[in-house]
């Protein structure tokens, strides 16, 4: 049976489309795909992912059990600071890819995938068990204490600082959740129990996550409605959310990304830590550094009037079935086609052309340098 959110009655009130995802059942839109994306890019939006898992690793050893676990170097992290990251096997391959928050000196909070989450726990609970014992570190499944909205767009700081006017209490002390810089956190009061605010996303966009008990994420997503219509926020959904995030090239776990593919296959590796000391998988993503790997991923834009990219489709190279596509979809800012696959190495070059084959025919495309869409006034990322 599908799970439900706290949210599910809000949105069923609001007309949403409901699919299943993850295990849960979820809004896939409200309005329209093209609208919902539109307003995240142009003002702003709100998703539920109170699917999203969260564990609490905490202990005088968690630091070190952290920096042991995941491929980033959580000992940069500084109270009320949060860092992207993956969580690897010893094959190197990714068994997740999260957000880690440092709460305080000894709590760090994991914002896992939801349909991760049950894998996940019970992958660092072992590990946890032969680290160190259960007085210097607990890893506790805190899943079931939290709900969350993310708000996204260039608009969101003002929707935020409208529902919450109080200065925060925990993690970075700041005056209002627009003061909050990218992957900070802090706890701030909101009814009776408060909520935590980090500001990250998933889109591209200037954004925030917010988290906490059932009650104060309805109350919240209600207000940031009452809040930030006049602003333009709509409500949003998983369709938004994939084309958001296929616009910057960002993964998804479970059809970009798996436990036979590497960070460096991946194109992760600037979350790896390989100076940090041992962690697991090290060695084996230590080996490709040096001598290389056989596959990469790639963002690619289809060239001319073409149907969208889906996964699964093959990719060709040099007239040659070479990879397939891992995420695709219709561009609702670009017009175009775009998605995300992979290659052999040597072909994984910006400006280099390949062919997409799409219901039994094959139509061109170009390696591009992600993002894939990038709005007018935001720089082209440094060489």
């Amino acid at each position: 049976m599908l799970r439900r959110t706290p949210l599910f009655e809000e949105h069923r009130r609001l007309g949403a489309r409901l699919v299943p995802f993850a295990g849960w059942e979820l809004p896939v839109q409200f309005s329209s795909i093209p609208e919902e994306h539109t307003a995240v890019r142009q003002a702003a939006g709100i998703f539920d992912i109170s699917h999203m898992g969260e564990v609490v690793a905490s202990g005088e050893a968690a630091a070190r059990f952290l920096n042991f676990v995941l491929t980033n170097d959580v000992t940069r992290l500084a109270p009320g600071h949060g860092q992207y990251t993956l969580l690897c096997n010893p094959q190197g391959g990714i068994l997740d890819d999260l957000y880690v928050f440092r709460l305080s000196e000894e709590v760090f909070l994991l914002v896992v995938n939801a349909a991760r989450t049950e894998s996940d726990v019970k992958w660092l609970h072992d590990r946890a068990a032969a680290f160190a014992p259960p007085e210097s570190l607990m890893v506790t499944d805190a899943s079931h204490n939290y709900a969350a909205v993310a708000i996204q767009g260039p608009r969101s700081a003002e929707v935020m600082d409208r529902c919450i006017q109080a200065p925060a209490v925990s993690g970075a002390r700041v005056e209002r959740p627009s003061a909050l810089r990218k992957n900070q956190i802090a706890g701030f009061p909101y009814g009776h129990e408060g909520v935590l605010v980090s500001r990250t996303g998933y889109t591209g966009e200037d954004g925030f996550e917010v988290l906490g008990m059932d009650a104060a994420i309805v109350s919240l997503w209600r207000a940031a409605h009452e809040q930030g219509h006049a602003l333009g926020l709509r409500p949003c959904g998983l369709g938004a959310r994939d084309t958001l995030r296929l616009e910057m090239g960002y993964p998804l776990y479970g059809q970009d990304l798996d436990e036979t593919t590497t960070p460096w296959e991946a194109g992760l590796g600037r979350f790896v830590a390989m100076n940090k000391g041992d962690f697991i998988g090290r060695e084996v993503l230590q080996t490709q550094r040096a001598h290389g790997w056989s596959r990469q991923s790639v963002a690619f834009r289809m060239l001319g009037r073409t149907p969208p990219p889906r996964t699964g489709y093959p990719i060709w190279v040099d007239g040659t079935a070479a990879g397939r596509v891992t995420s695709g979809t219709q561009s609702p800012s670009l017009g175009v086609g775009i998605g995300l696959g992979y290659v052999p190495t040597p072909a994984a070059q910006p400006g280099r052309r390949i062919e997409i084959e799409i219901r039994g025919r094959r139509h061109p495309a170009e390696i591009v340098e992600r993002p894939i869409y990038r709005r007018p006034d935001r720089p082209a990322p440094a060489a």
